[in-house]
């Protein structure tokens, strides 16, 4: 059965967002991007929130095919090895009331479902194909996701600043502790963001 693994970068004071919901303070460096690829690459299928779908579509279509420039990481070969990898992924979106525009650039390789089916639905993909399930950005919809116990693991990239305020990673919409136990930890390579991976526990009392 294949895995749903969240992945999401982090401050260090443990928020998602910052003050005015910027996460450019973030360190999102060439470390961060190669592991985002690599994770990507491990996967077949994308799950998504409403907003973070249409973030990430408004975005990363344009990458692979845009105008070359050598001092433009956003431009690099790893991120048009994303925005390539991004295009052939299935998207899976939870929301209710959501529907893909029709001319989306993902439209044609995602499925919506709605927060009443989505159990059933994610246990119907989690028996489909090898591939993980990978969840970016998209907190609000899988800390509820988490509190249903949908998660397999959670990764985090903890970034080097220290923030202050703004949106916390994690909230519990059910009121539900959830419990951890510890994969791993690594530095990622020439960059100061650590990766720390969890398993993640059926809710404890």
């Amino acid at each position: 059965m294949r895995r749903v693994i969240v992945s999401n970068i982090v401050s260090l004071d443990g928020y998602f967002d910052g003050p005015g919901k910027s996460m450019l303070f973030l360190n999102m460096d060439a470390a961060f991007d190669a592991d985002n690829l690599e994770r990507l690459e491990a996967a077949d299928v994308v799950l998504l929130g409403p907003r973070s779908f249409l973030l990430f579509s408004g975005y990363w279509p344009g990458i692979a095919n845009a105008p070359h420039d050598p001092v433009d990481r956003a431009v690099d070969d790893v991120n048009r090895a994303i925005s390539r990898r991004w295009s052939r992924v299935r998207k899976l979106v939870v929301a209710d009331d959501f529907a893909v525009p029709a001319d989306n650039a993902w439209a044609d390789s995602t499925e919506v479902v709605g927060w009443a089916d989505a159990a059933r639905r994610l246990g119907e993909v989690r028996l489909q194909g090898d591939g993980d399930i990978v969840v970016f950005g998209s907190r609000s919809t899988w800390n509820r996701l988490l509190a249903d116990d949908l998660v397999d693991e959670v990764h985090l990239t903890i970034s080097p600043t220290v923030v202050g305020g703004g949106i916390p990673v994690f909230d519990s919409p059910r009121g539900t502790p959830v419990g951890f136990a510890l994969l791993g930890a690594q530095s990622l390579p020439g960059s100061d963001n650590v990766l720390v991976r969890y398993a993640a526990h059926p809710a404890v009392n």
